[in-house]
């Protein structure tokens, strides 16, 4: 057992270097192009604004040289506790710390459901439903590559293999956002089979049930469009991972013995080619977080990557762009090391070293 779990450490600490390296990758470039100033100056230059505004309304004979004397004091005071009278590299030890916490202070513009401005909020309210979305599409896309992969292998240069084949470049060559909008022009508008974007009628239902209902009734057409552009990759990489064990002597053996082909097809084919395959669809669902950024925004699909759209369009808000980053990173990272504990599961021949 300690054989095993030390390596596992090392793997999980070396992953968290990693996470680490990237948030301070992100801080710098963020200071060093000037952008994380400006952003800090902008959020002064607005509490200044609600200052004077305050101000006025509190003291309305109040004499402008001290009200404009009271601002530039008030100023220096948030410029300081701001850090914006320190050079920016000072603050990157306590930038990165607040990212590991999740503590970015307030958004700018963005809030919760409830009206909540803490970035931590915002971005944990928004997680489980990208999660789910990509989840869903996830275990759909999985369950066709495995089912027609495996049977592409054992029928390799047939018409079926030929067509699949080509069906699959076409799936990868698909633009998401592009899919998209074609669902919704055809299947939402013209046939009005479905809502066209939003997670929620509206109204929204008011049990429990009924608006887990209405959620996944909003959901298929997103994942109408996950689907179709992952399925074709993912069939093709289980057909051409599980080819040469297809072709290997036990499962000639195994067919010689009678045995049925379903039973060859997981037992002496997939359970031998089944880390490369686990390697290939753990990567092509971390390949898929960057594809919902458009996929959520094109549905209005309130997770993760419509987060993303919003904080980066408009008014930046940094806070919310460095959690998102943080919160994709750590995904990658627990994507990572779930890979490896899985080595071990399905081969025991894979010792790390």
């Amino acid at each position: 057992m300690t054989a095993i779990l030390r390596p596992l450490a090392v793997r999980a600490l070396t992953l968290l270097g990693v996470l680490i390296a990237v948030l301070v990758l992100l801080v710098v470039s963020l200071g060093a192009t000037g952008f994380s100033d400006r952003l800090l100056e902008a959020q002064v230059s607005e509490e200044i604004r609600a200052f004077r505004q305050a101000q006025s309304e509190a003291n309305t004979f109040i004499e402008p040289a001290v009200l404009e004397r009271q601002a530039i004091e008030r100023r220096a005071e948030l410029e300081r506790f701001y850090g914006l009278d320190e050079p920016w590299y000072t603050r990157l030890p306590a930038a990165v710390l607040r990212v590991l916490r999740l503590d970015l202070g307030e958004a700018r513009s963005l809030r919760t459901t409830e009206g909540d401005t803490a970035v931590s909020a915002i971005v944990l309210e928004r997680l489980p439903y990208t999660v789910a979305l990509l989840l869903t599409a996830f275990v759909i896309t999985v369950t066709i590559g495995l089912i027609v992969g495996t049977r592409m292998a054992t029928r390799v240069g047939s018409r079926l293999d030929r067509a699949l084949a080509f069906l699959a470049a076409i799936s990868n060559a698909i633009p998401a956002w592009w899919l998209g909008i074609l669902l919704i022009v055809v299947v939402a508008f013209r046939l009005d089979w479905l809502p066209a974007s939003g997670m929620y009628s509206n109204p929204p239902p008011e049990g429990r049930w009924d608006r887990l209902l209405d959620l996944g009734h909003h959901a298929i057409l997103p994942l109408l469009t996950l689907v179709p552009i992952s399925v074709g990759p993912s069939i093709y990489g289980v057909r051409t991972m599980t080819v040469t064990a297809a072709q290997e002597d036990h499962v000639a053996l195994a067919r010689a013995k009678g045995l049925p082909e379903r039973q060859v097809n997981f037992r002496h084919i997939l359970r031998v080619a089944a880390p490369p395959i686990v390697t290939g669809l753990i990567f092509g669902l971390l390949g898929t977080l960057s594809g919902s950024i458009l996929v959520e925004t094109v549905f209005n699909w309130r997770g993760m990557g419509r987060l993303y759209y919003d904080a980066v369009s408009g008014t930046p808000d940094e806070g919310v762009i460095v959690a998102l980053t943080f919160v994709f990173t750590l995904l990658y990272v627990v994507a990572r090391f779930v890979l490896d504990v899985l080595y071990l599961v399905l081969d025991p021949r894979v010792r790390y070293g």
